[in-house]
C-alpha cells in the first residue's frame, strides 16, 4: 500500500495550471475529434462499463482511477476514498486526457504495475509538453520537446501489466523489454494532415490519435490470420496472432472460435451447441479465482488463468469431426463484456454484449 500511495504524488499536478481537452481543441481540432472516437476518451463518467466494474470493486474507493482518471487533482483522496468521482471537475471527465499522455517524463518499473512519471513544473511557468516531432512547435499555452521514451517505453505505463495486492498477475499485455514503437506502428498510425489547425511548419502527416481497437471493424481483421485443414475425419484451425501482444488482455473480453460444417445446406458439425465456451480450446479468456472459488473481478484474485496466444505465435485447434461435408465456415468473434461479467452487472449496453465479428473464413470442400 506504502509503494501504490507514493504513486499518486507521481501523478498529481503541480502548481502548473491543468490544460483541459477542449483547450487542445483549439489548435489540435483534428487530432481532438480523433481522440474522441478513442477508448483513450472513455472513462467513469462516459463508460458505463467500466463505470459499473469499478463501483462493483468498491463503492467507496476509485481504485482504477490510476489509469483511467490519471490526471485527476486529488488522486490521493479518489484512491483511498476520501472522495468521490465529481462530474464538474474537467480533471475528472477528461478521463486519460491529452495532458496526461503529453506530460510524462519517463517510465519506471516497479513490481506491480509501470509507473508514468510526470514532468516537473515550474510554479507560473507553461508546461512543457512531449511527442515524437522533430522541431515541434511552441505556444502560448505549453512548450513543445521530443522525448524518445515516446517511441521506447511511453505505452509501458498502463500497458504493460499489473500485479493486484494478492500478487496476482491480472492483467500483461507488454513485455519488459517491448519497444513503444510497435504500439505506435498499429494503434496510431501516420494518417495525411498537419498536427495543428494552423500547419506552419506545413506537415505532411500526424499519427492518428484514434487509438485503434476492437471497434473499428477494417482495424481488428488485421490482428489474425485463419487457415484450416479438413481432411477425413479431423478438422484442424490455424489461428495466428500477427500482433506483438497476447490475443486477449482485457479481464472482462472474450474472444472465440466458431467452426460449422455444411453438407447439402445443413448443419453436420459445430464446435459448440448453446455456449461458445463449451469449446474450451477455442473460447479466449482470463479466468480468476479466490481462495479456489472462481470470480470475475480480478482485484480480488489469488489465482489466474488466461487461455490465450502470445503474440506472434499461431496455435492449432483440433477437432474430430463428420467426413463428407462440403463447406466450411470458421469465425472469431470478440465480446465486449463477457457472459460472466454480464450477470453481476446488470442492465449493460448491448454494444458490450453483442458478439464483433473480427474475421471469417468460409471454404469450398473439393472431392
Amino acid at each position: 500500500m506504502r509503494l501504490l500511495l507514493t504513486t499518486f504524488f507521481l501523478f498529481t499536478l503541480t502548481n502548473a495550471k491543468y490544460l483541459s481537452n477542449k483547450s487542445c481543441k483549439e489548435c489540435h481540432e483534428e487530432i481532438f475529434n480523433e481522440y474522441q472516437t478513442s477508448l483513450h476518451s472513455k472513462g467513469y463518467f462516459n463508460d458505463s462499463l467500466h463505470r459499473k466494474i469499478a463501483d462493483k470493486v468498491s463503492s467507496k474507493k476509485y481504485g482504477c482511477a490510476v489509469c483511467h482518471m490519471p490526471m485527476a487533482d486529488n488522486l490521493k483522496d479518489l484512491m483511498s476514498g476520501k472522495a468521490r468521482p465529481d462530474i464538474k471537475n474537467p480533471t475528472h471527465t477528461d478521463a486519460i486526457s491529452c495532458y496526461f499522455c503529453h506530460t510524462i517524463a519517463y517510465v519506471k518499473k516497479s513490481h506491480k504495475f509501470f509507473l508514468n512519471v510526470k514532468a516537473k513544473e515550474v510554479e507560473g511557468m507553461k508546461p512543457s509538453f512531449y511527442g515524437t516531432l522533430n522541431n515541434p512547435d511552441h505556444s502560448d499555452k505549453h512548450d513543445g520537446l521530443k522525448n524518445p521514451i515516446y517511441t521506447k517505453n511511453v505505452c509501458k505505463g498502463c500497458h504493460a501489466y499489473k500485479i493486484n495486492d494478492y500478487n496476482t498477475t491480472v492483467f500483461r499485455a507488454m513485455k519488459d523489454k517491448e519497444s513503444t514503437q510497435s504500439c505506435i506502428k498499429c494503434h496510431m498510425p501516420s494518417v495525411n494532415g498537419g498536427n495543428e489547425k494552423i500547419n506552419r511548419r506545413f506537415r505532411k502527416t500526424h499519427h492518428s490519435h484514434k487509438f485503434l481497437s476492437l471497434k473499428d471493424k477494417e482495424f481488428r481483421s488485421t490482428g489474425v490470420d485463419i487457415n484450416v485443414i479438413y481432411k477425413g475425419s479431423e478438422l484442424q484451425i490455424f489461428i495466428k496472432n500477427k500482433m506483438p501482444h497476447p490475443l486477449i488482455i482485457q479481464s472482462a473480453r472474450v474472444k472465440y472460435i466458431e467452426a460449422t460444417l455444411f453438407k447439402d445446406g445443413k448443419i453436420v458439425w459445430q464446435n459448440y451447441k448453446k455456449s461458445p465456451s463449451e469449446d474450451k480450446e477455442g473460447y479466449f479468456s482470463s479466468f480468476y479465482k479466490k481462495n479456489g472459488k472462481r470470480i470475475i473481478i480480478p482485484n480480488l484474485a489469488t489465482s489466474s488463468k488466461f487461455n490465450n496466444i502470445e503474440g506472434n505465435s499461431t496455435k492449432v485447434l483440433r477437432y474430430k469431426v463428420p467426413s463428407g461435408a462440403e463447406s466450411l465456415d470458421v469465425s472469431l468473434f470478440a465480446i465486449l463484456a463477457k457472459r460472466e461479467c454480464s450477470k453481476i452487472i446488470k442492465d449493460l449496453d448491448i454494444n458490450y454484449t453483442k458478439p464483433i465479428l473480427i474475421k471469417s473464413i468460409k471454404v469450398k470442400i473439393n472431392k
